[in-house]
């Protein structure tokens, strides 16, 4: 296929994985990859593969992954590229004290791969041949701002393991040109990234379209929408039929009729889990990153996204959506309103654990 520049917006992991990988064969002076999960697997050896070549012919490859997102890899997965001089860390080990569930429920999920002060990609995915089928959203820039993507990398990479730093320095808003990169870090009173996603929905005029496969909003979050939606913004939600965490599926139903009856559109992607994380709004304004639209990205997660209104992405963005929208079934409210005794059950159980799904 054809990768267009500067900015490339990729749907099908298959077709970023690829690209990733050739842009990792040329690369001359660094690797950067900052992500939650890098697969035991087909797609994970890939990667370590092409590391390891570039390690070998004197690229500096470092990794940052998240200590519960490794799963196997912990266990001698990397020691090939850590031989050739590439270096791994693991974000925040868990630590069995007293404190176990509020430290070790801390993660950072943020998902980035920088190469050469050149090439920037950020997005929804994770490293690994598990989402081969899914319907993610990961943005490829060609562009200086990956100069500024590697010195918040390289932040994150110096606390890895602290427990304690500034959270002002560590979620200060980055401007650059028409774009801008918000962070977030575990805090339950102030959520940097929820709060932006507010103000955009708050500032639409026309539409307001969400893509994401966790849908869990709080209070503030579900108002501007319904705002929105009774100014007469068309407001369009849309979430996998069935994600890969079915528990969050179960409850996420419980605001979905309400929300329908406040004449917000909801769709559900059909073919698989669909895993973008997307806000795009009045067809120019966007944000792309790693949060997921739920208490546990706001409250409890390392996230990142980029905010702008650059017009090719935006155009791509309209296209992406369209296709999505392609493979959409409507949710029904009155479907909804006479689901089972068990579902509303079920749902009413998990509502004091929705701040951790």
């Amino acid at each position: 296929m054809t990768i267009r520049e500067p900015y490339h917006l990729f749907s099908e992991p298959l077709q970023y994985y690829n690209a990733m990988i050739e842009d990792i064969k040329v690369a001359r002076n660094y690797i950067l990859i900052e992500t939650f999960r890098i697969g035991n697997d087909e797609m994970g050896r890939r990667f370590l593969m092409a590391l390891q070549e570039a390690a070998k012919r004197g690229v500096s490859v470092k990794i940052l992954i998240d200590y519960w997102g490794a799963g196997s890899t912990k266990n001698g997965f990397f020691d090939p590229l850590i031989e050739k001089g590439g270096e791994v860390r693991f974000f925040e080990k868990i630590k069995f004290k007293f404190d176990f569930f509020t430290k070790g429920h801390k993660r950072n999920h943020r998902k980035l791969l920088l190469i050469d002060d050149k090439i920037t990609y950020i997005g929804s995915t994770n490293l690994t041949g598990y989402n081969i089928n899914w319907r993610e959203s990961v943005l490829r820039m060609v562009s200086e701002i990956t100069i500024t993507f590697k010195k918040l990398f390289l932040q994150d990479y110096k606390i890895y393991n602290q427990y304690i730093f500034s959270r002002n320095y560590y979620t200060r808003r980055i401007k650059y040109h028409n774009f801008e990169i918000i962070r977030d870090v575990p805090n339950i009173a102030f959520k940097r990234i929820n709060r932006i996603f507010i103000e955009m929905i708050k500032d639409s005029k026309q539409d307001v379209v969400i893509e994401t496969p966790y849908f869990l909003p709080g209070y503030l979050l579900r108002k501007a929408l319904s705002d929105a939606a009774r100014r007469g913004v068309e407001v369009k939600i849309i979430i996998p039929k069935k994600s890969d965490v079915t528990l969050v599926d179960i409850l996420r139903n419980k605001y979905l009729g309400p929300l329908s009856m406040q004449g917000i559109k909801i769709l559900f992607y059909e073919p698989n889990n669909l895993h973008a994380k997307i806000l795009f709004v009045d067809g120019s304004r966007f944000a792309i990153g790693s949060s997921n639209f739920d208490y546990r990205s706001f409250r409890y997660m390392f996230e990142i996204i980029l905010t702008g209104n650059d017009a090719d992405i935006a155009e791509q963005m309209e296209e992406h959506v369209e296709q999505t929208l392609k493979n959409t079934t409507p949710f029904v409210y009155d479907s909804w309103k006479n689901r089972s005794f068990p579902d509303k059950f079920f749902e009413w159980l998990l509502i004091p654990f929705r701040h951790l799904l």
